[in-house]
């Protein structure tokens, strides 16, 4: 059966290769990596078997980056503290195990383990014992070294999922970089968290990359909600977001209000993720946005100025009674 979830974008990451780092008893034969090669049919996925000794795998990413050179390291858990090190790189660190032996001992990851996924040397199970756990240790001390170097603070996004049990470092990452983010999801990534929370921090690198500047559209809060004051999403608001942003700049208008601000940045954080990070704009003066098309409802933006800067979509109108008529409606635009 065709999976929900997961959906191809060609144009992505086309002609460029991505390094995947994998976690903890993992491969590089993984649903992660199945994930990527799937979603961006274009690019080149570089998956490695690590080494089970740290210094071993890490010599081995080193080589492998100067060898490859590629565009974009991403890596989850065991492999987001190796991504981290990875230093001149664009990365994506997924719930980063930093405190790799804290992990291990808090989470009876020691004695005799399988490996989640099959290995090209065929091998299934290997043995942490104490002296490895301290190899780890040591090379987790190594993190950070070069977090203030030229350029590395817009390079690394760390992304944190809400419901991981298994590590919480979000607090250590924030005190060496500025770009972390929260998602909804577990320590394991599954198709929808990769494509609700991971594939738009990948299209903002992407199109940082190649200088791709989108259309803007701005979206007032007030769209979102039901009517009735209800704190739940408009009838396929989510969906329209998720389409919006494969061509478009999304930001979202909220008001200006210190206590009414802080609530709505919530809301979008809860009900639409990662998308809305660093993309919420609190403003009273809607008609001095600058961009392409503004969606509101005319019943909450009172008298509207004669000269605004953005086309509007009157949301509630006849013409858009819905979010499945503006998706409509932007689709035969095609991006425009």
């Amino acid at each position: 059966m065709e999976n929900p979830y997961i959906k191809q974008f060609p144009e992505l990451m086309s002609g460029k290769k991505i390094l995947y780092v994998h976690g903890f008893a993992s491969s590089g034969q993984s649903g992660t990596v199945t994930r990527l090669r799937t979603v961006f049919p274009n690019a080149t996925v570089i998956a490695p078997d690590l080494p089970i000794h740290p210094e071993e795998a890490r010599t081995l990413l080193y080589n492998m980056c100067k060898d490859e050179q590629p565009d974009l390291i991403i890596g989850t858990s065991m492999g987001g503290m190796y991504t981290e090190q990875l230093y001149g790189y664009d990365r994506i660190c997924v719930n980063p195990a930093f405190r790799i032996a804290d992990t291990m001992g808090e989470h009876g990851m020691t004695g005799k383990q399988q490996f989640f996924s099959p290995r090209k040397d065929g091998i299934q199970e290997f043995y942490v014992d104490k002296p490895l756990v301290k190899e780890y240790r040591l090379i987790s001390e190594q993190n950070f070294a070069h977090a203030d170097a030229e350029g590395e603070q817009q390079r690394v996004f760390g992304l944190f999922g809400d419901e991981d049990d298994l590590v919480n470092t979000r607090d250590l990452f924030k005190e060496h970089y500025c770009q972390h983010i929260g998602f909804h999801g577990e320590h394991r990534m599954n198709d929808n968290s990769f494509m609700h929370s991971i594939v738009p921090v990948i299209r903002w690198i992407d199109d940082r990359q190649e200088g791709r500047q989108r259309p803007i559209i701005y979206i007032g809060i007030e769209t979102a909600h039901l009517k009735g004051g209800e704190s739940l999403p408009e009838s396929s608001f989510q969906k329209a977001i998720r389409f919006l942003i494969e061509k478009y700049q999304v930001y979202f208008v909220v008001p200006s209000h210190w206590e009414k601000t802080g609530e709505e940045v919530a809301w979008l954080a809860k009900y639409v993720g990662v998308p809305a990070w660093q993309h919420i704009i609190a403003t009273p003066r809607r008609d001095l946005l600058y961009g392409d098309y503004l969606i509101e409802r005319p019943v909450e933006s009172g008298e509207r100025k004669k000269d605004m800067l953005t086309s509007i979509i009157d949301f509630g109108s006849d013409t858009f009674k819905t979010w499945e008529e503006v998706i409509e409606y932007f689709s035969r635009l095609g991006g425009q």
